[in-house]
Parts: structure tokens; sequence; C-alpha cells
């Protein structure tokens, strides 16, 4: 049984700042690694230990495969056409190439998806298009997904307490609460993510009971000596409803919703989480490689934050959401379900501009574990901490995703986060298939706009700057 740790856990939006080691030691240096760079429980989401620990997961944590199947689903490449290392503005105000902003600000990989088209690819620090890298909390959005299979089969009922399908949970904070309220963080329980307090239930229980991070003495435990074992434990025995609020009354972001929301797959399925994720969602996607999944103590999926996957393969999955749930010509995911993301109201954004962690920050929204920047043009994000984002334009056609190891794991008021995601939606704009008559062209060819290196300036420091278009011809 591998080691369980108090630095907290590692899939939850966070504040949080992580150092280089005094001596400025890179991480696993020598055969066998030196005792100071070693990659340890307790040292796995520090800087710069996260850069080989965020693609190399399945050392310090436990994990089960999600094989992939099938052919490969092949992007059209056409990335030496598109004029993308043009200037960006960064978070210091100055004109940098995209290579240059998203290196500077601890990315890992980067992949730009036009319609089927690869259009721009970089790897940093030893990464590559083969390697994996955990997503965090973008796994809940890939949960979601999930989870809305079997509404779309009848199977849950949203309006429906959880402790109808799972009577576990009678009796806890989850009773009260409907399951739409559960996919919009929006559950009025009284359990708080604290990370400074070690006395807190989240350091003695919820973080042990994932197997995410390090708890001294917990080495050995086996199930039927600790109450806590698992994160099902967890989940009906640790959370009470919070008196002073109403459920849906407030957006809360708690990550025990959605390793509810796992459990409730598996409940309802009668199959694993990673086992269902692999059958109707995985298998489906002519992924490159197969996919890994965290597991808690007792080898259930971390559904709040465990999926791992090469950066190509998670593009692939963020067509298929940007698709309405369509990929390679079949509809894998309910349309229905897919025009649900998008699909908020002015509770939503209440919800948001209402919570002060996030009032500062460019979302519109939060629904159905999805964060959304601009619901009318099909814009939002599935998010991570330590800067992981799948980043979806329906108007555009573009999906990106970028991996990183961000010294500090929240996204919430993160320069370093944020400056990333001024850019991608910057060149998100850009990237449009424009009808242009043009002599030299056939009837049916487009033009491509793209970005040159020539940068104005505008007055708002919040919004991207604004780039002079080349066309290029894109057949």
């Amino acid at each position: 049984m591998k080691i369980l740790g108090t630095l907290g856990i590692i899939v939850f939006s966070i504040v949080f700042t992580a150092l280089v080691s005094a001596d400025g030691q890179r991480p696993m240096q020598g055969i066998p690694p030196s005792t100071d760079s070693q990659v340890t429980m307790a040292n796995y989401r520090t800087y710069p230990m996260s850069q080989w620990a965020f693609r190399n997961i399945g050392a310090p944590l436990n994990v089960v495969m999600i094989p992939r199947e099938g052919d490969i689903y092949p992007f059209e490449d056409d990335s030496a056409a598109f004029a993308l290392s043009n200037n960006y503005i960064d978070m210091h105000g100055d004109n940098v190439s995209l290579r240059q902003l998203f290196a500077a600000q601890f990315a890992d990989g980067l992949v730009v998806v036009h319609g089927d088209t690869l259009v721009y690819e970089e790897y940093f620090h030893d990464f590559d298009e083969h390697a994996q890298h955990i997503w965090f909390s973008m796994t809940k959005s890939l949960v979601s997904s999930a989870l809305g299979i079997l509404v779309d089969q009848g199977k849950i009922d949203l309006a429906a307490s959880p402790a109808k399908y799972i009577p576990e949970l009678v009796g806890s904070g989850f009773e009260r609460v409907s399951i739409q309220q559960v996919l919009d963080h929006a559950t009025a329980i009284d359990f708080k993510e604290n990370y400074t307090d070690p006395t807190s239930d989240f350091f003695r229980h919820y973080a042990p009971a994932l197997n995410m991070a390090w708890l001294p003495g917990a080495a050995d435990v086996q199930p039927g000596q600790s109450k806590i074992y698992g994160v099902h434990d967890f989940l009906s025995q640790f959370i009470n409803p919070d008196a002073r609020l109403k459920p849906g009354a407030a957006f809360d972001y708690n990550s025990s919703n959605t390793d509810l929301l796992g459990w409730l797959i598996a409940r309802i399925s009668g199959q694993d989480l990673q086992t269902f994720l692999q059958r109707h969602i995985w298998a489906k996607l002519g992924a490159e490689h197969d996919a890994y999944m965290v597991v808690d103590r007792a080898y259930t999926s971390v559904a709040a934050g465990g999926m791992n996957t090469t950066t190509r393969d998670a593009a692939r999955y963020g067509m298929l959401i940007r698709d309405r749930g369509v990929f390679g010509g079949q509809q894998v995911l309910p349309a229905s379900w897919m025009d649900a993301i998008v699909d908020i109201d002015d509770r939503h954004v209440a919800n948001m501009s209402a919570n002060v962690k996030y009032r500062d920050d460019p979302w519109q929204a939060y629904h159905n574990m999805w964060w959304i920047l601009d619901a009318d043009k099909g814009e939002f994000c599935a998010v991570g901490i330590h800067g992981q984002v799948i980043y979806i334009n329906r108007h555009t056609d573009s999906v990106m995703v970028w991996f990183s190891s961000q010294p500090r794991a929240s996204a919430a008021g993160n320069e370093t986060f944020h400056s990333k995601l001024r850019a991608a939606r910057h060149l998100a704009n850009r990237l449009v298939n424009v009808e242009q008559p043009n002599a030299a062209q056939g009837p049916d060819q487009k033009v491509l706009v793209a970005p040159t290196a020539q940068a104005v300036q505008t007055d708002d420091p919040i919004r991207p700057q604004a780039h002079h278009l080349q066309t290029i011809r894109h057949p």
C-alpha cells in the first residue's frame, strides 16, 4: 500500500504556491535518481518535481488503464501553413510568440485543432506527443459527459436526490439536493476544502481517502481497519448539510460533488467508472494511446481529477464535445446533453458573479461541470489545477488543449493561467473559415484567417490584444 500524505489533494481549484527546491535540483536526476531529486508522494505537486510527476502520475499514485480501441482517428496536419508563432501580449505587457508565452508560463504541451486540422503543436521540457499527463479537474467535465449517457437513457432523473439511487447517502448532506445541483456545484454542503488546517476533515479524511496525499502512519492501512478507507466512505459519512444555505442558492466549487457523480455512474450502470468511460467514450475516439485513471485506496476511480492522457487524445475528446457528441460520423454522446452545457440562465450567471473567488475572472457561469466563457458562442472550458485546460469554441470550430505544471494550483485570479487563456481566446477568434471570392480558388475552396506578427494595442488590459490578419489559402 502506498504511503498517503498531508500536503492536500490535487484535484481541486486551490490557492497553492509551490516552491522550487533550494538548490534548483531538477527531478529524477541520475540512475538511480539522487535522494534530493526523487519524486515522492510528499513532493509530487511541488515545482519542479511536478514537471516529471504530472506526466508519470502512476509513480507516486495508483492508476488503472483505460484501453484504446480500433483505428487511430487521424488529424489533418497543416501546421506548417499557419502563422501562429506571432506576437501575443503576455502578463507583463510584452510582445512574445505563442511558444514563448506558453513556455514562460509552465506549459508542458499545447495542441490547437481547427475543424479536423491540427494547426499547431508544441511541447516543452521533455514532454512530447506520446507523453501522458494528468488532467486533474478537467476530469469533472469528462464524468459529466458520461453521466449524460445515463440521463439520455432515462436511468437518471436530474431533479431527484442522489440518495434515490445510492441509499448510503440517506441522512448525508447530499440527500436534500438534486443531481442537477450536484452538477452545478450548488449543493450547500457543510464541507470546505481547507488546505491550511492540518486538523481539518479535508486533511484527515478526504485527501487520504482518495490516496492522493501523504498521511503519516497510513501506509499499511487495510480494509476494515479504517473508518474512511475510500472515497465512498467519505461521501456517505462526512458530508453534512449547511443549515445556513439552501441548495441551488450559491455556486460553491467542491470536488466531492464529482466523486458523487462517479459513484452514481457506477451504481446505476453496474460498471466501475473507468470501465464505463472506456466502453462508452474512450473506445470511440480513435485515440492514439491508452488512458489512465488515478484510483483511491479501494481502487475506485477518482472522478474529481484522476484522468491521464496525451495532449492529442485530450484534443480528440474536445472535438467530440465541440461537435455536439459526434465523432467520426458517430453520435457518441447525446446531442441534447451537449447542448445543455451552454444552456444557462440568469441564476447560473448570478451565482458565478456572487462568488468572490471568481468574480474577477472571465467566467460567465458554471454548468454541468463546465466553465462557461460565452454561452452564445459555445465557448467553454474544462479546467484542472496547475494549468490544465480543454478550450472549446463552437463558433470558431476550434479546440485547444494545454497541459501545464504551474507552481500555483488555482486558476482563480492567477495571471499565469489567464494569460494563456487570453492568448487561446484571441487565437480562436482568428481561426475562422470565411468564404472569399478569389479567381485563383475553386468554388468550394475556403480561406483560413490567421494572425500575423504585428500586434495592435488596445485600451483594455484584460482582453487579448487585437492582431492584424493575413489570409492563408486552405483547400
